[in-house]
């Protein structure tokens, strides 16, 4: 069938990068459906992916996006027929920045009446946080933990998901606008990585080497220096690498590299510490039923009040070049939302 999407042409800024244009869906296979779409989600992979930073992107032109909310319209042979019709949120294999698209049945979730804005931060958002902080490791009451990008959509549900289990939270964040809204959260400590050394303030919060989670979405030099914050048992969760980013060229990226160091296996043993790369792609192409067991769970949590949705901005399709922006620049908290018109 013939959709529109907004389609990854080149690498760029966001008026550059994306054309909005017509294509062609192939057939569904005997396990997908079709999803006529709502609203879906930005995240920072997706900018990475627009400045061609990240390789699991698929080749160019490509239809970016790993969320969506809106009603499945047809599904494939060995799908349960009475998802036909039903609203959902849905996790997808990249394809979610358009009118309609495809994902596999056991990657959605069925969400009633909620709110496409209220629905769309459990995710990839929520679901990173939740196999992170509840699946792959789960946080202890006796945790001290550090959030790198506490204001984002992930940093803010890892903050309640903390706090929940009654862990002691550092939240670093790159601007004070975001202060408030990530103690609003609960947070113990917040540090502005731009005015103070953070490692300074983790140190002087938990002792030299009493951090025992770190969550990083940065990379680079932040990850080589959270190790050594870590003491006997910590984890360092790698999920990301927004340092990249900000560097220019292959020298920019071998130095993002190099600042990370070289990690021998047998160093950690002997030190008992944990390094944890997670990349959700990766599972959801192998796991699938993980993502919908994560989204079930943290919608759950929603719902029983034990959680609370992260800040939502939320735009129109006209708009989509903006959100893209403001989000690859770091002016926005939570959860960013493009509705089509």
């Amino acid at each position: 069938m013939q959709t529109e999407a907004f389609v990854l042409v080149k690498n760029g800024s966001a008026k550059e990068a994306f054309k909005l244009q017509h294509l062609t869906l192939s057939p569904l296979e005997e396990d997908e459906v079709l999803i006529a779409s709502e609203a879906f989600g930005l995240n920072y992979a997706d900018v990475m992916a627009r400045l061609g930073l990240y390789r699991e992107a698929p080749p160019k032109p490509c239809v970016l996006g790993y969320e969506l909310v809106g009603r499945v319209i047809e599904i494939g042979a060995a799908v349960d027929p009475a998802l036909l019709g039903e609203r959902v949120l849905a996790f997808s294999h990249f394809g979610a920045y358009a009118r309609h698209a495809k994902t596999t049945s056991n990657a959605i979730v069925p969400i009633g009446e909620l709110s496409a804005q209220s629905a769309l931060p459990f995710a990839t958002q929520g679901v990173t946080a939740h196999y992170m902080a509840e699946v792959l490791s789960p946080i202890q009451a006796h945790d001290k933990v550090l959030i790198h990008a506490a204001g984002g959509g992930v940093g803010s549900f890892l903050i309640q998901l903390a706090k929940n289990k009654g862990a002691t939270v550092v939240a670093k964040i790159g601007s004070d606008q975001k202060a408030n809204y990530v103690r609003s959260l609960g947070v113990d400590v917040v540090v502005n990585y731009n005015n103070e050394s953070y490692e300074t303030v983790v140190a002087s919060s938990f002792g030299p080497n009493g951090l025992t989670a770190s969550f990083n979405a940065v990379g680079g030099i932040a990850a080589k220096k959270d190790l050594k914050l870590l003491g006997p048992g910590g984890r360092l969760f790698l999920f990301g690498g927004a340092d990249l980013a900000t560097r220019k060229g292959i020298i920019g990226k071998l130095s993002f590299l190099w600042e990370m160091g070289f990690i021998l296996p047998i160093g950690l043993m002997m030190q008992s510490k944990n390094l944890l790369g997670v990349n959700m792609l990766k599972i959801a192409e192998t796991q699938p039923e993980v993502i919908q067991n994560s989204m079930k769970a943290m919608l759950r949590l929603y719902r029983d009040g034990a959680i609370k949705l992260p800040n939502v901005s939320c735009y129109q399709m006209g708009q989509f070049f903006e959100a893209h922006e403001a989000l690859g620049l770091g002016q926005t908290m939570g959860k960013v939302v493009v509705f089509w018109d």
